[in-house]
């Protein structure tokens, strides 16, 4: 594909930002332009001074390091920006935010704790991938100066997967949600629900515990935590054992009955989806040597990915959910699948879908990572720049850093 399939970011970015929450969203905002700036610039794709430019405007305001910071807004977001710059101009501004992150982690930590001590469900923000502690954990193990906060994290996540609550005299699991999948009440999710998804449920804590493990960064009972989460993860497999798929949520009345309500796999994304959820398993089997649940991950997502009932359900190219998400998650499973996977054999059939849709499908609505035209050209770059990680934000990549002095190292003011 040549750079003519997709309309790129604006080169040059604005002189005032909509709003601070913009310029340090890597979701939506200038966060995420930048770091796909960055990649190209890496890839000699683009010029250090504009990747430059969007870092300037992602900091054009103070850097928020509130509460409610998370990895995809505020200080951690710019953090992972900075930090996949690979700048030295940029040490300083990293030594500050990593302060401040250090700190509200270990504030999100006790809360975390002290809820689960009182015995009451979570938010999905407490724990999710977006918004939580597991995006959190994830910027830690990139950041590798502080092992003992990244355990710190484990350890929590491990008792977010091992520890069920009693609920009315109902036994749940740790990670059983009272809210909404948007994580509001609502009177239409009665009792809540389970969210098995890799963006906001369990399989974003099962892919970093299982990313940490792969890593050597360990603590008692990970292993035990990342088999039970498959255990539960194998409970709501869904469809023939040739072509299995994982609803995205599951509510009470489908957790008493031990079935789902849906009549067929949802869209293929990354976010909720088959793909996300068998990566999260394959890389939890990769931890955990265990080959057949590896080959069984692999097996589901070639199935999802040569479906086309699947592939119609897709309506958008974006990251998050739709022809981006799926693709970029498939490369990164093919490069650790095994030798006899057949991932490896489906990416030409798919790149060649992926560059056919960017003329067929609505153009993105926005200019961001998740949802917008920067996370689309970040898939479509990923093939020419394996060492990059940009996405270890997603998780389909691991966070571990890369060995120092790889990347060009000269200064940009």
């Amino acid at each position: 594909m040549t750079g003519t399939d997709l309309p790129s970011p604006p080169a040059v970015p604005p002189e005032h930002d909509p709003s601070p929450e913009w310029g340090q969203s890597l979701s939506f905002g200038a966060a995420g332009i930048a770091l796909l700036n960055v990649a190209e610039a890496h890839a000699g794709l683009g010029e250090w001074i504009r990747a430059h430019r969007w870092v300037a405007v992602m900091t054009r305001n103070p850097v928020s390091a509130n509460p409610d910071s998370c990895l995809f807004r505020g200080a951690p977001a710019v953090a992972f920006v900075l930090r996949a710059s690979d700048r030295p101009s940029y040490a300083a501004a990293i030594d500050t935010l990593d302060h401040h992150i250090t700190t509200l982690v270990r504030q999100r930590l006790d809360a975390a704790h002290q809820r689960i001590n009182q015995g009451r469900l979570p938010r999905l923000r407490e724990f999710d991938l977006i918004n939580g502690l597991t995006g959190l954990g994830t910027y830690l193990l990139l950041r590798n100066d502080d092992r003992a906060l990244v355990r710190d994290v484990l350890i929590y996540l491990v008792r977010l997967a091992t520890e069920p609550l009693t609920v009315d005299g109902e036994q749940l699991p740790g990670w059983w949600t009272d809210n909404e999948p948007a994580d509001r009440r609502s009177p239409l999710w009665p009792g809540g629900h389970a969210n098995l998804g890799i963006a906001h449920g369990i399989a974003g804590p099962l892919a970093l515990l299982a990313h940490a493990m792969i890593s050597g960064t360990t603590v008692p009972g990970q292993a035990e935590a990342i088999d039970s989460i498959c255990c539960r993860l194998d409970r709501w497999r869904c469809g023939p054992p040739t072509s299995p798929w994982w609803p995205g949520t599951v509510r009470p009345t489908e957790w008493r009955s031990d079935s789902v309500d849906q009549h067929g796999p949802q869209r293929p994304s990354w976010c909720y989806g088959t793909p996300g959820i068998a990566r999260a398993q394959q890389l939890a089997a990769i931890a955990l040597d265990d080959r057949t649940r590896q080959r069984a991950a692999e097996n589901a997502l070639t199935a999802c990915v040569t479906d086309e009932r699947q592939l119609d359900l897709l309506d958008d190219m974006s990251l998050c959910h739709g022809w981006a998400g799926l693709v970029h998650t498939v490369r990164r499973a093919a490069t650790d699948a095994g030798p006899d996977s057949e991932l490896a054999d489906q990416l030409p059939r798919l790149d060649t879908r992926f560059g056919h849709h960017l003329h067929d499908l609505p153009p993105a609505t926005n200019d961001g990572l998740l949802e917008g035209t920067a996370g689309i050209s970040l898939t479509r770059h990923t093939a020419g720049i394996p060492a990059f990680r940009w996405d270890a934000c997603l998780l389909t990549a691991s966070p571990t850093p890369q060995t120092p002095g790889t990347m060009d190292t000269e200064g940009i003011g």
